[in-house]
């Protein structure tokens, strides 16, 4: 940062200013992890003379709440595979089920925008495709913030709601689909080959969420890699030129991650191992009524305030699944 020309490149200089402050902050816990537990050291020896149960009580309390903090900070050190650091991309499918499937789909935008939020990490709408009477199609967002896709890989699946349906004059529970897909969102640094000939190119006039973004100019824009037909869409900008240059690096998001996939797939294929793919595989369960529990069918944790949950609070579900990865 100190280097002459610095910021001449504002795009890259930014970069480099992120890694930075998520270094400086790495230190900065470490070090109040330390005072803490230098703290608790001296309130265990006090304890130890004066037989204080109050005492004793507000010290058992601190030190849980250290040990916890702890793990998080252990669990943030361990998210070392190629791309855990960067920004991630969320993208949200609703299943069947018409609009009791995309009223889901709009629930789990403001679950992860909830949870972003408590993560200090940014939210940008890329894509928003609204349902017919409520909810919505499709959503894409650009979760920005030092190990984004880190954590919010551990969401990519399928999750299932369980309720009584408030579209639903009879009052009969209903069960809903929806897929959601996490990329880690890539630089021009990284070298994906895509071939200007193997792509299709639309442009088309914005629609986005309440009106927001709507424009008079065919500036959205819909990239189609012909060879594996996967599409993205970006109308986040007013300008033509960057919904299709931010277009581009989710195209090759996209691609990474069926690359990913395809090696998995062969792995499993070696190892004889069957997975399901489809609607039943779902990752985790939201159950309304007659009971209200999360569980995730991955690590049978279980939450059983759903609410907060769907306030966000993600970080125990997040967190024992990629744990079980790291064993």
């Amino acid at each position: 940062m100190t280097e002459p020309g610095f910021w001449d490149q504002q795009e890259n200089a930014q970069k480099v200013i992120n890694e930075v402050n998520g270094l400086k902050s790495l230190v900065h816990t470490l070090e109040e992890h330390e005072e803490s537990h230098e703290n608790l050291e001296v309130s265990y020896e006090l304890v130890k003379e004066e037989e204080d149960e109050e005492l004793r009580k507000e010290l058992e309390e601190e030190v849980t709440v250290l040990v916890e903090n702890l793990n998080e900070f252990e669990l943030n050190m361990l998210l070392s595979e190629p791309y855990d650091k960067n920004n991630a991309i969320l993208e949200l499918h609703p299943g069947a089920g018409g609009t009791e499937s995309q009223d889901w789909a709009s629930m789990l935008l403001r679950m992860y925008t909830r949870y972003a939020e408590k993560k200090g990490f940014s939210v940008e709408t890329m894509d928003y495709l609204p349902g017919d009477e409520a909810g919505v199609k499709s959503v894409t967002l650009l979760i920005k913030g030092h190990n984004a896709y880190g954590y919010l890989k551990a969401e990519k699946g399928v999750h299932r709601l369980v309720r009584i349906s408030p579209f639903d004059s009879s009052g009969r529970r209903h069960t809903s689909f929806v897929s959601c897909e996490v990329m880690p969102e890539f630089n021009d640094e990284v070298e994906i080959d895509v071939r200007t000939e193997d792509l299709k190119i639309d442009t088309y006039r914005s629609s986005g969420a309440g009106g927001q973004h709507v424009n008079t100019t065919d500036s959205a824009v819909r990239i189609t890699h012909v060879p594996t037909k996967t599409v993205v869409t970006c109308q986040s900008e007013r300008s033509q030129l960057k919904n299709r240059d931010q277009a581009m690096k989710m195209l090759k998001s996209k691609l990474y991650q069926l690359e990913i996939e395809r090696q998995q797939a062969e792995l499993d294929d070696i190892r004889g191992e069957q997975k399901e793919i489809g609607w039943g595989s779902q990752i985790r369960s939201y159950v309304f009524h007659p009971y209200s529990m999360v569980k995730d069918h991955r690590t049978n944790v279980e939450n059983g305030n759903s609410q907060a949950v769907m306030d966000g609070e993600l970080d125990k579900f997040i967190n024992a699944f990629l744990r079980s990865k790291m064993n």
